[in-house]
């Protein structure tokens, strides 16, 4: 799975930033059928959790109502430079992991 995350290259110490992320995913939600009249399994990103150095900032618990590609906004208090990571697993079992680095600004 692929994700684009968008998370400002720096900020100011204190400042509250933006951070987008949409992940690439079909969102299967068990309702379809396919050509042959076999339902499509249900197969859907159900949690994702961020990470900024260490401390959990942000949570998702999502199910079969999100559309297709989630795409996500929250917003969090630039404190020290760091790593932010966005970690997300399907119904299929299926992770995925991305790294972006934030550098803070400022006394």
């Amino acid at each position: 799975m692929i994700a684009r995350i968008q998370v400002p290259a720096t900020a100011k110490r204190g400042e509250v930033i933006s951070i987008r992320v949409a992940i690439q995913h079909p969102m299967e939600t068990g309702f379809r059928f396919d050509v042959n009249g076999r339902a499509v399994p249900k197969n859907v990103i159900n949690s994702l959790i961020v990470r900024y150095n260490d401390a959990e900032i942000f949570r998702a618990e999502m199910g079969s109502g999100v559309a297709a590609n989630p795409s996500l906004q929250f917003f969090t208090l630039a404190r020290d430079s760091g790593e932010l990571v966005f970690q997300w697993v399907d119904d299929a079992g299926q992770r995925g992991e991305e790294r972006v680095q934030l550098a803070v600004t400022g006394p």
